[in-house]
């Protein structure tokens, strides 16, 4: 048996969310590389321009469906470029925010599966909440 089915903006909007979470995972990667390269007394400052090269494009991919999301991809953004302050300081802050950003887009991908879950009676997503 197959699963729920979804209207056609609800495959758009997954399609998007899943991408955006693949070019995530690439993020966290070099979030990863960089924890290693400061725990053995490198300067993270080296990857920087990697994370920017890896993020820039989730905030144009998500900003005309989740714009929300977009904005915070755009902070995290800003937090990695931002100088200054302790290596150990930024990769934690680094952390925390790829955590945010899966957080933020799991609960996108939740949220986008309960709006546009399609029936096998074919019921609309509004049609659902009139039974009694």
């Amino acid at each position: 048996m197959a699963g729920p089915k979804l209207d056609g903006a609800g495959n758009a909007k997954l399609a998007t969310l899943e991408s955006a979470l693949t070019q995530l995972q690439r993020v966290h990667g070099v979030v990863e590389q960089c924890a290693v390269a400061v725990k053995g007394q490198q300067p993270a400052s080296t990857f920087v321009p990697q994370i920017r090269r890896a993020t820039q494009p989730m905030v144009g991919l998500l900003k005309g469906q989740f714009g929300m999301i977009s904005d915070q991809v755009a902070s995290f953004l800003l937090a990695a470029t931002r100088g200054g302050g302790n290596d150990h300081t930024r990769v934690r802050i680094l952390r925390e925010g790829v955590v945010q950003l899966r957080v933020q887009l799991e609960l996108a991908v939740a949220k986008t599966h309960e709006l546009h879950t399609i029936d096998d009676a074919h019921e609309g997503p509004a049609a659902r909440g009139t039974s009694s």
